[in-house]
C-alpha cells in the first residue's frame, strides 16, 4: 500500500512532572526527550507501522531542525519530503502528568505545506491513502488525487473554501468549534467520525448510516495521552484505504489510539 500524509511537523520536548504547573509556581521534572512531532509526524508514523512505510509532505524552518526532523522520521519508516522555509521550524513544549494528560505550549507559527512548493506531489497520484492536518488549497488538491482522502479540521477553512470533497473528517466531539464545523463543511464528507476520547465516539455516513464505537481496552497503564487522537486517525486512514469496513477500520484506529495512551511519548514501541 501507498499511504502518506500532508501535514505539520513540530520538535516537541516532551517534560514529564507529576502535575501541570499552576501560575507562579515552580515544579520539578523528572526527566524530558525530544521528537519530532505534531499532528502530521505522528499520524505519518503510525501508518509507517501499519504499511511497513509512510511519506510526509511537509514544510520545515531553515534550521538544524530541519535535518534532525528528516532523520529520525526516517528511522521510524516515515520519508519526509519538506519545503523549506526563512525562519525556524515551529516547536513545542509539552508538559506531561502523573496522569498522563498533556498540556501543550506551540512555539512559532505552524509551517503548512503548499501546493506551490518543489516537492513530490506525484507521490500522491493514485495513492491508497493520504491524510491531511495542514495543507493549502493546492496541496489539498493534489491530496485528492488519493483513492482515500481523511482530513482534520485543524487543517483550517481550506477544507470548506476549496470545495474539495472529503472520504472521511475525524474530529472531536467534544470541541464545538470543530463539531460546528464538520456539520457546516460542503461537500459533505462521506464519513463524519467524532471521537470522544475515553468513551469511545460514534460516526455518519453521507447516506445517512450512523453507528458508534467502543475505546479498545487498554494494552498496559495509561502512561501519556499525546499524539492519541492522531494515531486513531492514521489507523482510520489505513483501515479506509485498505477497503476496510467502517467499523472494522474504526476498531482498528481505536486499538491504536489505546497502544499510543499506554506509551511513553508517541512513538515508543
Amino acid at each position: 500500500m501507498r499511504v502518506a500524509v500532508v501535514g505539520h511537523v513540530e520538535w516537541v520536548e516532551f517534560v514529564h512532572g507529576d502535575h501541570t504547573p499552576a501560575a507562579g509556581e515552580i515544579a520539578h521534572a523528572s526527566g524530558s526527550f525530544e521528537e519530532p512531532a505534531g499532528g502530521g509526524a505522528v499520524a505519518a508514523v503510525q501508518l509507517a507501522r501499519l504499511a511497513g512505510e509512510s511519506s510526509l509532505l511537509t514544510a520545515l524552518g531553515e534550521d538544524d531542525l530541519a535535518g534532525r526532523t528528516c532523520d529520525r522520521l526516517a528511522e521510524l519508516g516515515v520519508r519526509a519530503d519538506a519545503a523549506i522555509r526563512l525562519g525556524p521550524t515551529r516547536r513545542a513544549h509539552t508538559f506531561l502528568d502523573s496522569h498522563g494528560e498533556r498540556t501543550i505550549t506551540t512555539i512559532g507559527d505552524r509551517l503548512d505545506p503548499a501546493g506551490a512548493d518543489g516537492i513530490e506531489w506525484e507521490l500522491l497520484d493514485g495513492a491508497d491513502g493520504v491524510y491531511v492536518t495542514a495543507a493549502d488549497e493546492g496541496a489539498l488538491r493534489a491530496a485528492r488525487r488519493a483513492q482515500v482522502l481523511v482530513a482534520s479540521p485543524r487543517t483550517g477553512k481550506v477544507l470548506a473554501e476549496s470545495g474539495v470533497a472529503l472520504d472521511a473528517l475525524v474530529y472531536s466531539d467534544r470541541d464545538e468549534f470543530e463539531c460546528a464545523f464538520a456539520l457546516a463543511i460542503q461537500p459533505r464528507p462521506e464519513l463524519l467520525v467524532a471521537t470522544r476520547g475515553a468513551d469511545g465516539g460514534r460516526y455518519e455516513t453521507a447516506d445517512g448510516e450512523t453507528g458508534s464505537w467502543d475505546a479498545a481496552p487498554l494494552p498496559g497503564p495509561v502512561v501519556d495521552s499525546y499524539g492519541c487522537g492522531d494515531s486513531f486517525a492514521g489507523a482510520l486512514t489505513y483501515g479506509l484505504a485498505a477497503g476496510e469496513t467502517v467499523e472494522s477500520s474504526l476498531e482498528l484506529a481505536a486499538a491504536a489510539g489505546a497502544s499510543c495512551l499506554s506509551r511513553r511519548g508517541p512513538y515508543e514501541s
